[in-house]
C-alpha cells in the first residue's frame, strides 16, 4: 500500500522542481551611474519575434535606454550598447558595447554570443576597429571622443556602430558627447535609420543632437536615452518644425529600403 504513496510524493517533488527552474533566479539588485536604468529593467517581458522577414527587411525594437534588438532576414540578431542591466528576449549573436558608463557594457557577456565589439580600445592603445561581416550583416564602428570623470577627454572612448542590411544603412550613436566633423560623417556615410541620445546631459546636449541630425539627414530617426517623457517632449518640440513626428503603440518596427519615408521622419518608440 506504501508504493502509490511513495511514487505520489516523487511526482509531487519531480513537479516542484520543474517549476522552480520555470521560474528561474530573481534579477540581482545592481547600481548604476545613469538615471532610469533600474535592475529590474533586465526582466521586462518584450515580445518574442522571429525572423519572419522579407529579404530586404530589418526588425528593430527597442528595449530601453540604449539598446536595440536588430534582426535581419538571415536571422542574425544584435543587441546594441548591450549591458548587464537592460538585454533583450533572446541571445544576440553580436553585441555592440560602449564605455562611458556601466549602463553601456557588460563585465559578463552572455558566453553564446558570438561576437562581442567594445566600441573602445580594452588595451587603451587608440581606437577601437571593427569591421565584421556576419551572415548577411556588415557591422563597423566609427570613434568618437567621450568626456571622461576628470572632467578631460578620453580620446576614442565612444563608437557609432552601422549596421549594414542589404541596401540598408541603420547607425546607433552610442554615447555620443560632441558633435560631428566632417570626417565622421565620410566615415559613417549615408544612413537611412538612425538611432540617437536625446538626454542632453550625460550625451551631447539637444540642440547640439538636433545638428547631428540635421547633416545626418536620415529618413528614420529614432530617440533613445532619455530618462522619462519631459526630457523626450523637450527635445521633440525643438523638432517640431522641423520633422513630422510619429508615435508607434509598440517597440518594435520594420524598415526597408523601399518602404522609408520620402523625407525625415522622427518616429517615437515607447520605452525609456
Amino acid at each position: 500500500m506504501a508504493r502509490p504513496t511513495i511514487r505520489a510524493a516523487i511526482l509531487r517533488l519531480c513537479l516542484f522542481l520543474l517549476a522552480a527552474l520555470a521560474l528561474g533566479p530573481s534579477p540581482a539588485s545592481a547600481q548604476t551611474d545613469e538615471p532610469g536604468c533600474r535592475p529590474e529593467m533586465a526582466s521586462l517581458r518584450l515580445p518574442l519575434h522571429r525572423a519572419n522577414l522579407a529579404k530586404d527587411e530589418v526588425r528593430l525594437t527597442f528595449v530601453g535606454h540604449a539598446t536595440f534588438l536588430i534582426e535581419t532576414p538571415g536571422g542574425v540578431k544584435i543587441a546594441t550598447d548591450y549591458n548587464d542591466y537592460v538585454r533583450p528576449p533572446v541571445t544576440p549573436d553580436i553585441a555592440t558595447m560602449n564605455k562611458a558608463h556601466s549602463t553601456h557594457n557588460s563585465r559578463s557577456p552572455d558566453p553564446a554570443i558570438r561576437h562581442v565589439l567594445p566600441g573602445w580600445d580594452t588595451s587603451g592603445q587608440g581606437a577601437a576597429k571593427h569591421d565584421l561581416t556576419f551572415g548577411d550583416i556588415r557591422v563597423r564602428n566609427v570613434p568618437t571622443n567621450i568626456r571622461d570623470y576628470a572632467g578631460g577627454t578620453d580620446y576614442d572612448g565612444n563608437s557609432m556602430f552601422v549596421f549594414e542590411i542589404g541596401d540598408l544603412c541603420i547607425a546607433h550613436l552610442g554615447h555620443l558627447h560632441h558633435p560631428l566633423e566632417p570626417g565622421h560623417l565620410r566615415a559613417l556615410g549615408r544612413v537611412d535609420v538612425v538611432l540617437f541620445p536625446v538626454d542632453g546631459s550625460y550625451t551631447l546636449d539637444q540642440e547640439g543632437m538636433l545638428q547631428v541630425l540635421k547633416s545626418l539627414q536620415a529618413r528614420i530617426m529614432i530617440p533613445m536615452h532619455f530618462f522619462g517623457g519631459g526630457t523626450l517632449n523637450r527635445f521633440l518640440a525643438r523638432t517640431e518644425a522641423l520633422w513630422p513626428v510619429e508615435r508607434r503603440e509598440r517597440p518594435v518596427i520594420t524598415v526597408s529600403k523601399a518602404t522609408l519615408p520620402a523625407t525625415p521622419k522622427m518616429i517615437v518608440l515607447p520605452g525609456h
